[in-house]
């Protein structure tokens, strides 16, 4: 419909209820959601650290028995098992929100301890591994989970966890191997890997809120 604006010319009345409707959207008090800083209690973090243990632990070795039995031991240490472990690791962190990207990081550690506990008290306890020689693996698995939770806490998982992935591959390479050099790699592993860890770690900020 046309209206007329007093001067002969004519103006769509659809304009001027735009116009109106428009005053007052912008004229309205905007509103804002204040999501409060959540800090994980002392139980929280005990969960996530369990759920290395009993959430983790039984997905990887879930998916792992999945693999037909043509695939060779090697090839399953070696380039799957990383595969599925470090996303095993990481699982619990994608039911989670409302955290700050710190805590997010730190409860990926808690799960990452928590699974290298498990795994060096099967080598240690049931495979008969050295006590020693195990506890690398501990650092290495919290570290690494630590990594990839980075990476879900910035909203950009896929290359940390491949990331993860790639240095996984190294470690259980070298630990296959056995020679000297394969010594000298896998501490050169686990090094990158821890310090990749504190970086992400500290590079994550504690008032950030994660949605």
């Amino acid at each position: 419909m046309l209206a007329s604006d007093g001067s002969g010319k004519l103006i769509s009345k659809k304009l001027i209820l735009f116009d109106i409707g428009s005053f007052f959207m912008e004229n309205q008090p905007s509103r804002q959601c204040v999501v409060p800083i959540h800090k994980p209690s002392r139980e929280e973090l005990a969960f996530f650290f369990a759920s290395g243990i009993l959430v983790s632990i039984p997905f990887a070795y879930f998916f792992e028995n999945l693999v037909p039995a043509a695939f060779s031991a090697a090839l399953l240490v070696v380039v799957l098992a990383p595969f599925i472990e470090e996303l095993a690791k990481v699982f619990p962190l994608f039911y989670r929100h409302g955290e700050t990207e710190r805590s997010l990081v730190m409860l990926g550690l808690l799960i990452g301890l928590g699974f290298g506990i498990a795994e060096y008290v099967e080598y240690v306890f049931l495979l008969g591994a050295p006590p020693l020689a195990r506890i690398p693996g501990i650092v290495f698995h919290a570290s690494s989970a630590t990594i990839t939770a980075y990476g879900i806490a910035k909203k950009n998982p896929l290359p940390y966890y491949l990331l993860a992935v790639f240095l996984h591959v190294g470690n259980n390479f070298f630990a296959l191997t056995g020679d000297i050099f394969s010594l000298f790699g896998a501490i050169m592993v686990l090094i990158i890997v821890y310090l990749l860890a504190w970086r992400y770690y500290h590079r994550a900020s504690p008032d950030k809120v994660v949605v």
